[in-house]
């Protein structure tokens, strides 16, 4: 049965600039429960060697392999959080530095990716969080690639569908059955193509398209992939959200090499931006109505959203805080929280 087609509760899940961490997972599970949310996007932080904290997802793509025992005292915390209705929690898992080429030695990343789905396994998680936004280096970019003077797109996007085969099969081996809720899917590579009128190999993230193949390969049991579809943080007109799952379910099947198992494993969610623009357009808390999405027109978005959505909606966020270690939101207008909690139960 293909995913689309379950009957599932809708959810919606937290992701933004108050990401926490699994020691204020413990602290503050009750103060999180209080939202609206599902769940939510979390990291693991350790201790580095000069005894400061570090975010293993800023860390985690590259060629430094992560120990049990560095993240043990992270995953004690996230064992210890007394969550009873956030059962839908992602760890997030970026592919930064990206140090490497595809063609070296990925043994550190593979370690990685099982060790972060071993411990969402072991703290209840409903999977990982994979980022695959370039933040350092253009990672899916073909003419930025180091031997692309030298090895064509043919021999580029077989590695990188090697390399994606080799990290959902990593992901498995730590969390047999895990959701994998990627920030973009076959949604990006297909926009920046321009509808496939444009190569692959000329795309900022053309070389997503065959990664994702290589995921799809070895997706295997009850494991599934989530297009997170982050081209939806704009949408200001709720019919969008219809047309965009059509574009994942449908039209962009020209890039993906295996139709019909892509239809099988993956399933369709979308990203809301609630602060967006924020930076050109400011966060109004004393006037919600001057923001780009006023609390009615956000309760619209997110309720239209989540009936197309074939399980999650995720809400991401700048300026506002939902928690906080002062126990309580800051800089979040109560209408937005009473946005969604109408959008979801209605």
């Amino acid at each position: 049965m293909q995913a689309s087609q379950r009957t599932v509760t809708k959810k919606l899940i937290e992701f933004g600039w108050d990401e926490p961490d699994t020691a204020f997972m413990r602290r503050h599970a009750a103060q999180m429960e209080e939202t609206p949310f599902d769940g939510c996007v979390f990291h693991l932080t350790h201790t580095t060697s000069e005894g400061k904290p570090a975010n293993f997802a800023w860390e985690c793509w590259g060629k430094r392999a992560f120990t049990e025992a560095e993240l043990r005292p992270a995953l004690e915390d996230l064992k210890a959080a007394r969550f009873r209705r956030f059962k839908h929690n992602f760890l997030r898992f970026n592919t930064v530095p990206a140090d490497i080429d595809w063609f070296d030695d990925f043994s550190a990343v593979l370690n990685n990716a099982r060790l972060a789905a071993r411990i969402a396994r072991e703290g209840k998680c409903a999977g990982v969080l994979f980022d695959i936004e370039q933040y350092n280096e253009p990672l899916f970019n073909y003419q930025r690639q180091r031997d692309a003077g030298t090895k064509s797109w043919e021999e580029y996007s077989a590695q990188v569908r090697r390399r994606g085969r080799e990290v959902m099969q990593a992901f498995q081996q730590g969390y047999p059955g895990l959701k994998v809720l990627l920030t973009f899917g076959y949604c990006l590579p297909w926009a920046q193509s321009q509808g496939g009128k444009r190569p692959l190999k000329e795309c900022d993230y053309g070389l997503l398209a065959p990664f994702l193949d290589g995921m799809v390969d070895a997706v295997s049991g009850r494991a599934r992939l989530i297009d997170g579809h982050e081209l939806s943080y704009g949408f200001r007109e709720p019919a969008l959200f219809a047309k965009a799952y059509q574009t994942m379910k449908r039209e962009l099947l020209p890039i993906v090499a295996d139709p019909r198992k892509y239809a099988r494993v993956f399933s369709f969610s979308f990203g809301i931006w609630m602060d967006l623009d924020w930076p050109n357009s400011g966060w109004h808390t004393d006037d919600p109505n001057k923001n780009p999405h006023p609390p009615a027109q956000f309760e619209t978005l997110v309720r239209e959203a989540l009936r197309v959505a074939d399980e999650y909606v995720w809400i991401y966020s700048e300026t506002p805080r939902w928690w906080s270690e002062e126990g309580k939101p800051l800089r979040l207008p109560e209408e937005y929280i009473e946005a969604l909690r109408r959008a979801k139960g209605g």
